[in-house]
């Protein structure tokens, strides 16, 4: 699956950067979209004929919050340590490992809190996790576990990096990544303009 992705995103910069003109980006985009709404549909579907996986969800209890627990503490290390190795500013470079791969958002508010610079790197860093993520994910799940996979989707794994993950895994984990991705996502908003604090 993972050549499969490679040959995908590939074939699609060379397209888009050979033969399709800047005026079909709006129609690729809403395109996109609604081809990323089918598949998270079709996820929702699978989960709803396994209703096995709700009931080992109420088992798991809190407990399955561990895994975004975990995620923050490895993301927010991450950036500790990239703070030390490329002598920016501890508290910048949390606020941008506190987008946790929400590319959108955690770049437009750093360019309003700080300034563009840093909101423009904020947009790589995130935009890089989602493609390391994209590729990484089934590689982890085939040679790891499924649980760990979930990890480099960080808040992509309740839309963009869901059906990657369902398909690589079981119905069981994409319920938790969704709920992974979901408490992710709320986190944002609030850790991103936290840590500029520091």
């Amino acid at each position: 699956m993972s050549l499969a992705i490679v040959i995908s995103v590939c074939s699609g910069i060379f397209f888009g950067f050979v033969f399709l003109p800047m005026e079909m980006k709006p129609l690729i985009e809403h395109a996109s979209g609604y081809a990323l709404n089918f598949l998270i549909l079709t996820v929702g579907i699978e989960l709803g004929y396994n209703r096995s996986v709700f009931h080992r969800l109420r088992v798991l209890g809190p407990k399955v919050l561990l895994i975004p627990f975990s995620i923050v503490l490895g993301s927010l290390t991450g950036g500790i340590l990239a703070a030390f190795i490329l002598h920016r500013e501890i508290g910048i470079s949390l606020s941008i490992a506190s987008g946790f791969g929400w590319y959108s958002l955690s770049g437009i508010l750093l360019t309003r809190l700080v300034n563009a610079e840093v909101g423009a790197i904020a947009f790589l860093c995130n935009v890089f996790r989602e493609l390391m993520a994209v590729l990484i994910i089934p590689v982890i799940a085939k040679h790891l576990n499924f649980l760990t996979s979930i990890a480099p989707a960080g808040a992509t794994s309740m839309d963009s990096t869901l059906p990657i993950i369902s398909k690589s895994t079981d119905s069981e984990t994409s319920l938790i990544a969704f709920i992974n991705g979901f408490t992710l996502s709320a986190l944002v908003p609030f850790l991103v303009p936290f840590f500029l604090n520091f």
